[in-house]
């Protein structure tokens, strides 16, 4: 955690109140903007807040499949906390969303995921991790496009998992939506990262994009 950081929860001070996406005004509890170490080599990007992680105000947490993400962080080293932990002790890792607001009864559509891109951006350019982790396929998609030179669609979430995918900038190392992971989906995760990420040097790959 960087000497001059306040809090995980929210560190930029982002927009609380935000009003852009009007159909999610209506219907949310709170804005869920990222949380974590400001320094962090490692960032985690998920889709849009679950039901729990809309009440806590914290990204993957509340819930199982939240519990699935923290027990992951734990076991690479970045939490100290347990997996159930509201607001987790977290060290080196960043997480976040694509958007930022929960509608109860669908998924974010294109628009909002764009027009809440800036947020993601900033902190992307003010974090500037050496790892991005793409959780779900609407996570993989929209971090490829920005950050590959492959087409977006041509990524798939079961093939990509627990594999490196060396990009322009950053390397992505894409997981499967914790919600949809079976125990072997999770070990393949966390053996892949430290086999294959900590154990060699993934800093040299950091800032060849300008962004």
């Amino acid at each position: 955690m960087d000497a001059n950081q306040r809090q995980f929860k929210n560190p930029f001070s982002m927009d609380a109140d935000c009003t852009n996406c009007s159909a999610l005004c209506e219907t949310r509890e709170q804005v869920v903007h990222g949380y974590g170490d400001v320094g962090a080599e490692f960032l985690f990007v998920g889709e849009s807040p679950s039901a729990t992680a809309e009440q806590t105000g914290v990204p993957f947490t509340g819930d199982e499949a939240g519990e699935r993400v923290q027990s992951i962080l734990g076991e690479l080293g970045f939490v100290r906390s347990e997996p159930d932990a509201d607001e987790p002790d977290i060290q080196n890792a960043f997480v976040t969303y694509l958007t930022r607001c929960r509608h109860p009864k669908r998924g974010p559509t294109e628009n909002e995921i764009s027009t809440c891109e800036p947020f993601l951006n900033a902190e992307i350019r003010m974090i500037n991790p050496h790892i991005i982790v793409p959780i779900g396929q609407a996570a993989l998609e929209a971090l490829a496009f920005d950050y590959t030179t492959r087409a977006a669609d041509s990524f798939d979430i079961d093939a990509e998992h627990a594999t490196t995918i060396r990009g322009r900038g950053f390397e992505l190392v894409p997981m499967k939506d914790p919600a949809e992971q079976t125990d072997d989906d999770t070990e393949a995760f966390v053996e892949h990262v430290i086999e294959n990420v900590f154990d060699r040097d993934y800093r040299q790959t950091k800032g060849r994009q300008s962004r």
